[in-house]
């Protein structure tokens, strides 16, 4: 048996109130919130350091993730946001340089958004941030144990969304959710 956390006490203190507690449920919602809840402190803290708002590593993010270029529309969506929404988002990131504004290839109606180096760069930092503490709390599995980890948590979040899963399906969901 692994060391005993704090969650094992809280489970110990709840069994003899909740007759019907299962301690494998609870401790399993109970450690991924606490393990969410770092990372999103860990976030946070990395964007205040980079003077960054939540909203702007958001878009950056966002427009990273479609190459460096997108549309507005495009960004919005991947945020679910309005499509109008989006350019309070933009202008604040083009006064910053982290984004410019310019025609599309594709429509001449069209301007698209595009990712400057000190957007990028800003984004890397903060991504590095976080993925350093990802990959430091992970690490106290071995590969196997990660990718074990990973498709049960890919079951657990089918079944959040509504969606059946298939035994033994091996999808393959890139990127941050």
């Amino acid at each position: 048996m692994t060391a005993r956390d704090r969650i094992d006490q809280h489970i110990d203190r709840w069994l003899p109130v909740l007759a019907d507690l299962d301690p494998d449920v609870e401790g399993a919602v109970t450690r991924m919130s606490v393990l969410t809840r770092h990372l999103r402190d860990v976030k946070d803290r990395a964007l205040a350091d980079l003077d960054l708002q939540e909203k702007e590593y958001g878009t950056l993010h966002a427009l990273a993730g479609r190459g460096g270029l997108a549309a507005p529309s495009e960004i919005a969506g991947d945020l679910r946001m309005a499509p109008a929404s989006i350019t309070a988002r933009v202008d604040a990131l083009v006064r910053r340089g982290f984004v410019r504004r310019i025609p599309s290839a594709v429509d001449r109606r069209r301007i698209d958004v595009e990712l400057t180096d000190a957007g990028r760069a800003a984004w890397r930092r903060a991504i590095g941030v976080v993925g350093d503490e990802e990959h430091r709390v992970l690490g106290a599995l071995t590969p196997d144990e990660r990718r074990v980890l990973s498709d049960l948590l890919r079951r657990v979040t089918l079944a959040a969304e509504g969606t059946p899963a298939r035994s033994g399906a091996s999808d393959d969901v890139g990127g941050p959710v």
